[in-house]
């Protein structure tokens, strides 16, 4: 899988910045990056009386992360700054179906799982929903060599499958080191078969969340496949949910 349509979320943050150098990373040589900023005007409209003056220092905002974050990948040719208005959620499905993305890429305010479904975090929700991969890009050791070491899970699916074809990929391309782990705690997981198609695999004993969480404290990247499942079913995913616990980046791969 070619990473050559990226949307990176942009805000405020510091870690909105992570995500945008991280994008820059996976990006492809010919890619294209689209660092995308939107305004919720429902926060304006609780505002009352005083909308108009706060739809403006939203957008003011928005703006200055814009040019900040542009600043960060100003060696790139093929890269735009886009403001939206409207539903982050929403807007990001929206951009992802213009620019028919194959990465979405977001920071990670530290919200644990638990947090981001009480509150609808964007997250969680483009976690279930994206029609594209997509990253949560936390700080890694050392970013000059981002990504330096990579753990994937698999379980013998072929979203799994497909998983460890990108790890591999960005092991040729950055030369990373590569993990290759399944957890034998997993439902319907068939282990002899596993291990005869991934003779290299550690078999770890626990449940896949707590096993790739807690492979992730030596990496700076974790790569799991999505099932493809959406809306409640999709609520309690494994990828879902090592997204949010992992101590590393998290690249969930899903076919666009």
């Amino acid at each position: 899988m070619i990473f050559d349509r990226v949307i990176c979320g942009v805000d405020a943050s510091g870690e909105s910045l992570e995500a945008v150098r991280q994008a820059a990373r996976l990006l492809s040589g010919s890619g294209r990056l689209v660092l995308l900023g939107v305004i919720e005007l429902d926060v304006a409209v609780h505002a009352g009386w005083a909308a108009s003056t706060v739809v403006e220092q939203l957008r003011s905002e928005a703006e200055s992360a814009l040019e900040r974050a542009h600043r960060e990948i100003a060696h790139l040719r093929l890269a735009e700054t886009r403001l939206v208005e409207g539903p982050a959620p929403a807007r990001f499905q929206a951009e992802i179906e213009r620019e028919k993305a194959t990465l979405l890429c977001l920071g990670t305010h530290g919200h644990r799982r638990v947090a981001g479904l009480l509150l609808g975090s964007l997250t969680t929700t483009l976690l279930h929903d994206a029609a594209c991969s997509v990253l949560i890009a936390r700080p890694p050791r050392d970013p000059t060599v981002f990504p330096s070491a990579i753990v994937v899970g698999v379980d013998g699916s072929p979203q799994a499958d497909t998983a460890l074809s990108v790890a591999l990929s960005l092991r040729e391309r950055f030369g990373a080191s590569v993990r290759t782990v399944v957890a034998s705690g997993g439902k319907k997981l068939d282990l002899d078969a596993v291990r005869r198609a991934r003779p290299e695999a550690e078999v770890l004993p626990g449940k896949p969340v707590d096993v790739l969480a807690a492979a992730s404290a030596d990496a700076d990247l974790l790569l799991v496949g999505s099932h493809g499942h959406h809306g409640v079913l999709g609520l309690g995913s494994v990828s879902e949910r090592v997204a949010h616990q992992a101590r590393c980046s998290v690249l969930v791969v899903r076919q666009p």
